[in-house]
């Protein structure tokens, strides 16, 4: 936690007080099943008028930090602010991206850019004068971990990091990051400023960019889209990502998963409420938004491949350079998604998933149809509080 969260200089904890919020871990301990509205043994419970948390039944020290970032979805917009489950970071000139995506889509990778300036890789809240970040530490996924694909999470693994679930000899003490037998949810928390170009203090201004990943293992999305204000809203209600289901053998069928807001465990309002948040901000400050599919091309998991790193990169660029901002587009069918013609450094034929696509042109159809579904399944749930135009926004069938 003293990594993870923002370190008070020796002064101000000289006069600090009382604290503002108490967390009470009792690690392995369990929660009582038996306890009304218990469904576990893990439990992790907040009481915003007593100002505490109780954490039971897990070892997972990350629910200390998503516990803090639960309570501030709550204070931040009764205070006027919009509290963001976001990486961001900032370009030399001062232009702000802020990052979604939920776990394995790149959000982390992608905002550790050595061109541009790490405000944060998690959360952040966009005030009237800009974006902060919540934390003063990143929280680093290991799994296949190397100094070759991610080089500045790699070399900010050194004292004071500390490093979660991960195998490790016990002679030599060198981990060994491919190792899975615990989990896959390896993790490594250190403080920011061990990222060489991390922006101290975490403050940036105004996001030029909102940038929504998608890993998509359906393979019908595009690598990338820009979106419109409506679709904006709809695809942030809709944190839409892709898993791969199970490890049975013979099962390649790729499983949708949604998150709303791209972090449904942390929210205390309703959905609607961070989406119209975001909107009048983005429209407030002429910020563009834009969907990002980090996954499959070229057909479902098992048959496509995912896209390259190289060319999520080169998107990514093309954005923050204003590339796409002139690009020529064309409307991309039932997802209505405007898609660029030409992306500098990425292929053509990558671009149009109907283009990439290796199967026939029916099988194609029935999968994009088959998202489509779930997409507007999904959206059922939060239609009743959404306007016309952001329920307008979603796939038409």
């Amino acid at each position: 936690m003293r990594n993870m969260l923002i370190r008070p200089t020796d002064e101000e904890l000289k006069n600090y007080g009382e604290p503002d919020f108490t967390i009470l871990n009792a690690g392995a301990f369990p929660a009582n099943r038996y306890t009304t509205g218990m469904t576990s043994t893990t439990s992790v419970s907040i009481n915003f008028k007593l100002r505490q948390m109780v954490i039971l039944g897990t070892e997972y020290a990350g629910e200390m930090k998503k516990g803090v970032f639960t309570i501030m979805h709550y204070l931040m917009p009764k205070a006027g602010v919009l509290s963001l489950h976001s990486s961001a970071n900032q370009g030399p000139q001062g232009d702000t991206s802020l990052f979604f995506g939920l776990s394995g889509t790149g959000k982390t990778t992608l905002s550790a850019d050595p061109a541009r300036n790490l405000i944060g890789d998690d959360e952040h809240v966009w005030t009237d004068t800009g974006v902060f970040n919540i934390e003063g530490g990143c929280y680093a996924k290991c799994i296949d971990l190397s100094a070759e694909k991610e080089p500045e999470i790699f070399n900010a693994i050194r004292f004071g990091s500390v490093l979660e679930n991960v195998v490790f000899d016990e002679d030599t003490r060198v981990v060994d990051y491919t190792d899975k037998s615990l989990t896959e949810n390896t993790r490594c928390a250190y403080p920011i400023e061990f990222i060489p170009n991390a922006l101290v203090p975490c403050i940036g201004h105004h996001p030029k960019n909102i940038i929504m990943l998608t890993c998509d293992a359906f393979g019908v999305l595009p690598p990338v889209s820009k979106l419109t204000s409506a679709q904006a809203m709809y695809h942030f209600i809709s944190g839409y990502t892709a898993k791969i289901a199970g490890t049975e053998e013979g099962v390649t069928e790729p499983e949708a998963t949604f998150s709303a807001c791209f972090g449904q465990p942390f929210l205390v309002l309703h959905p609607t409420h961070y989406a119209t948040m975001l909107a009048q901000k983005m429209q407030e400050h002429k910020a563009d938004a834009w969907l990002i599919n980090t996954g499959w091309n070229g057909g479902v998991y098992g048959v496509g491949k995912r896209i390259a790193l190289k060319y999520s990169r080169a998107i990514i660029d093309a954005i923050h350079s204003g590339e796409l901002k002139s690009a020529e587009y064309e409307t991309y069918p039932i997802f209505g998604l405007e898609i660029p013609k030409a992306v500098t450094g990425v292929p053509a034929e990558v671009l149009n998933p109907s283009i990439a696509w290796q199967g026939s042109k029916q099988e194609f159809g029935a999968t994009v149809t088959k998202l489509a579904n779930l997409f507007n399944q999904n959206f059922a749930k939060y239609s009743d509080q959404a306007t016309e135009d952001v329920t307008a926004a979603g796939p038409k069938l």
